[in-house]
C-alpha cells in the first residue's frame, strides 16, 4: 500500500524505458529487512523501489518532513539524491523520522567515467559525475550510523534504462527515447549529444565497439557505478 503526499505524476515516456529492475528491488528489500513501514523519499525516474508488500509513504525530499521522530521502520530513496537541495540536512531529517535502516540507491561519481561510454560521450558522463554526491558525504552526514556502500551488479536484461544498463546493448543508446529517460543526457547541449551519438554510431557500424568491448555482450552482469548505500543506527 502506498500513500503519496506530493501528488506528483511520473513521466509516461520515462516509464516506457525506466521500470523497476527486479534484481535491484530484491537488494533493496533485503537491506530494508523486516521493516513494515517504509518512507520512500523523492522517487527517481526509475520508479519506486520500496517493497510493495509494506506500508509505504512516498514524499518529496524536504529539509523538514511532516512526521514525528521515529515514525518509520525504514527509509528508501532511489536515483533521487542529485535533486536534493541540501543533502546533509535532508539526510538528518530522514534519520530523525526513521528508526531503522536508510537505504539509498545512487551512483558513485568516482566510477561513472570508467564506463565504455566515456569514449564516445565524455561530456555526458563528466556532467553526470558532477551532479552525484561523493559517497563519503553519506557517511559524514550520518556519522552516528554504520554506513556501507555496496556495488549493485547490473543484469544483462536490466529494465531500468539508465545508460549503464545498456553495457552490453550499446545500440539502444542510439534511440532518442532511451537517452531522454536518462537525466545525464539532458545535462549537455544538443550539439554535444549529436556528436556523442554520431561517435557511438560510427564505432558500432565500423565494428570498433565490438573489437574493443564486444566481450560485454555475453556478460550476465556488469559492476559499474551503481551502488547501494545502507545506513544502520548503532
Amino acid at each position: 500500500m502506498t500513500r503519496t503526499t506530493d501528488g506528483s505524476a511520473g513521466d509516461t515516456d520515462h516509464r516506457r524505458y525506466r521500470r523497476a529492475e527486479p534484481a535491484f528491488a530484491r537488494a533493496v528489500a533485503k537491506a530494508v529487512g523486516d521493516a513494515r513501514s517504509v518512507l520512500d523519499i523523492g522517487t527517481g525516474v526509475g520508479g519506486s523501489y520500496a517493497p510493495s508488500d509494506r506500508e509505504v509513504t512516498a514524499v518529496a525530499p524536504a529539509q523538514d518532513l511532516p512526521f514525528a521522530d521515529d515514525t518509520f521502520d525504514a527509509a528508501v530513496t532511489t536515483f533521487s539524491v542529485p535533486e536534493w537541495d541540501d543533502l546533509e540536512r535532508g539526510l538528518a531529517e530522514v534519520r530523525r523520522v526513521t528508526r531503522g535502516p536508510i537505504v539509498i540507491v545512487t551512483f558513485d561519481p568516482d566510477r561513472i567515467g570508467r564506463s565504455w561510454l566515456a569514449e564516445y560521450a565524455p561530456e555526458v558522463l563528466a556532467s553526470d559525475a558532477r551532479r552525484h554526491p561523493a559517497l563519503p558525504r553519506f557517511a559524514d552526514a550520518l556519522g552516528d550510523d554504520t554506513v556501507t556502500s555496496t556495488p549493485l551488479p547490473i543484469p544483462f536484461t536490466c529494465v531500468d534504462g539508465f545508460s549503464e544498463a545498456y553495457y552490453a546493448r550499446p545500440e539502444r543508446l542510439l534511440d532518442p527515447g532511451v537517452r531522454r529517460a536518462d537525466p545525464a543526457w539532458g545535462l549537455v547541449d544538443e550539439v554535444t549529444v549529436r556528436r556523442s551519438v554520431a561517435a557511438l554510431r560510427t564505432a558500432l557500424e565500423s565494428g570498433e565497439w565490438d573489437r574493443r568491448h564486444g566481450s560485454l555482450r555475453i556478460r550476465p552482469t556488469y559492476e559499474g557505478s551503481l551502488v547501494l548505500v545502507t545506513a544502520t543506527p548503532n
